[in-house]
């Protein structure tokens, strides 16, 4: 079982426009509403690749009902923390006329300390069961910095980590399978830009250095790179025909690469399921509803090169 937890869910309102301007009056031509946040695409993306799952996250308000309806209809098994605060609320933009995508994104409201314990109480009794955790997505308003540590420390299996920043650097000494930030947010992270592959290459070496076993960048439509403490990968997307929403496509691939750990590829064939997975989500409206027999048929299309870096 592949156990997919994280802190900040959402209900989304995805908005189609023919052509959107700003500072005027835009009517859409299509609207539709659906459970997202980094820990329920995930989780969507887990289930809908045939593996069994759980998905936990706290949810509260008018969106929890909204969600488990949804959630329901997938199939998607999940174990929810109730809150006093309402799940938050985002929005996305599309515009088909230029391509361009806007994302109104409200931060995760903060959450109570008896609902944060009782998190960390389900998560230890759910991890001793998994076979693999994925933790992702950013912290609510006022959460300690080092909770996800908190988590991995009560992981007994291996873990995939989705998220930034001092609280993803907090966890490496306990030593998470895979750690997997974008290239901006490892910036963030190491607290300088990497303009260029020989510092983005450093700045993952030094992950693998503080405890990370592999580290996985992904950088829009730009390759993929993934380390080791010794190796180092470049991984080439596949071309996009068609893209019809791109947004959650990293978490698509978080989902591609859990499955295939899951069925015990190594790393860097499990990037290519996550690579074909994320080339699968650009094709549909609805976030991480994917096509399992063409994510593992498209899968074997993307091209892994070992490279050779003297660093």
């Amino acid at each position: 079982m592949i156990l997919v937890a994280g802190l900040t869910p959402a209900w989304q309102q995805v908005m189609v426009f023919h052509s959107f301007r700003y500072g005027e009056v835009n009517r859409a031509a299509k609207v539709l509403w659906m459970a997202q946040g980094k820990v329920i695409n995930v989780g969507i993306g887990v289930h809908c690749l045939g593996v069994p799952s759980l998905t936990l996250a706290p949810l509260g308000g008018p969106p929890l009902a909204a969600i488990n309806r949804e959630l329901n209809e997938l199939g998607v098994p999940r174990r929810w923390i109730v809150t006093e605060s309402a799940t938050r609320v985002c929005t996305t933009l599309l515009d088909r006329s230029r391509g361009g995508i806007t994302e109104l994104v409200e931060n995760g409201r903060a959450l109570k300390a008896d609902e944060l314990a009782e998190f960390v109480r389900v998560y230890a009794e759910e991890a001793a069961k998994a076979d693999l955790a994925v933790i992702s997505g950013s912290l609510p308003a006022g959460t300690p910095s080092g909770f996800y540590r908190e988590l991995v420390a009560r992981t007994p299996c291996p873990a995939v980590l989705d998220f930034r920043g001092e609280g993803l650097l907090a966890t490496l000494d306990l030593r998470p399978l895979v750690v997997k930030p974008n290239r901006e947010e490892l910036a963030q992270t190491v607290g300088h830009p990497l303009e260029s592959d020989e510092p983005l290459i450093a700045a993952m070496r030094s992950l693998n250095q503080q405890g990370a076993q592999w580290v996985l960048i992904t950088h829009g439509a730009g390759p993929i790179w993934l380390t080791s403490a010794t190796k180092t990968y470049r991984v080439q997307p596949l071309p996009a025909e068609e893209i019809v929403n791109p947004i959650g496509s990293g978490d698509a691939m978080a989902a591609g690469v859990a499955w295939a750990i899951h069925q015990g590829r190594v790393m860097p064939d499990a990037v290519r399921f996550g690579v074909a997975a994320a080339h699968e989500n650009l094709r549909r409206l609805e976030t991480c509803r994917l096509d399992s027999e063409r994510v593992k048929e498209q899968a074997g299309r993307v091209r892994v090169e070992e490279i050779a870096f003297g660093i």
